[in-house]
């Protein structure tokens, strides 16, 4: 007897499960006399995928393209010095991305010479890591890139 009561409980559990539910609920609330009045669904907006949110964004936009110039750019010096075109590319696309931030930040759009200023030397500091050999190679390149990054801006802008 016990076994046949073990075999048949799941079967039993399961018929009990999906047998439909009585509408008992809907009945009480009708006999209290609660009124169902008809409501609009609440506005929801669509989900924003990560492509809309990179597209839409503006600071998110420029630091994407300028990672991505930036990659290139990197991954031509490793190449060409013999460093390593992964190396390069993974340098400059953090040089880029930097660069993009910089050239789009508002406080340095109300500041031109400053924001020159400061994209060369990104530009400078990223080709020195990606390419450089030596010791103190990416220093020396940043100074390079902030004196023509100023030149520029001077002579763009008036001194």
């Amino acid at each position: 007897m016990n076994t046949v009561i073990r075999k048949s409980v799941p079967i039993i559990v399961s018929v009990m499960c999906s047998l439909p539910v009585l509408p008992v609920f809907a009945q009480s609330e009708r006999a209290v006399g609660n009124e169902h009045t008809y409501q609009p669904p609440a506005y929801q907006a669509p989900p924003i995928s990560f492509h809309d949110y990179i597209s839409t964004h503006p600071r998110m936009r420029s630091a994407t393209i300028g990672a991505g110039v930036g990659t290139a750019a990197g991954a031509v010096t490793g190449l060409l010095t013999g460093r390593g075109l992964l190396r390069g590319a993974v340098i400059g696309a953090g040089a880029g991305a930097g660069t993009g931030l910089i050239r789009s930040s508002e406080t340095m759009q109300r500041h031109p010479i400053v924001n020159n200023l400061a994209t060369g030397s990104m530009l400078g500091w990223g080709l020195g890591l990606a390419g450089g050999r030596g010791p103190g190679t990416a220093a020396r390149t940043t100074v390079v890139g902030a004196a023509g990054g100023l030149a520029t801006g001077l002579l763009l802008h008036g001194i």
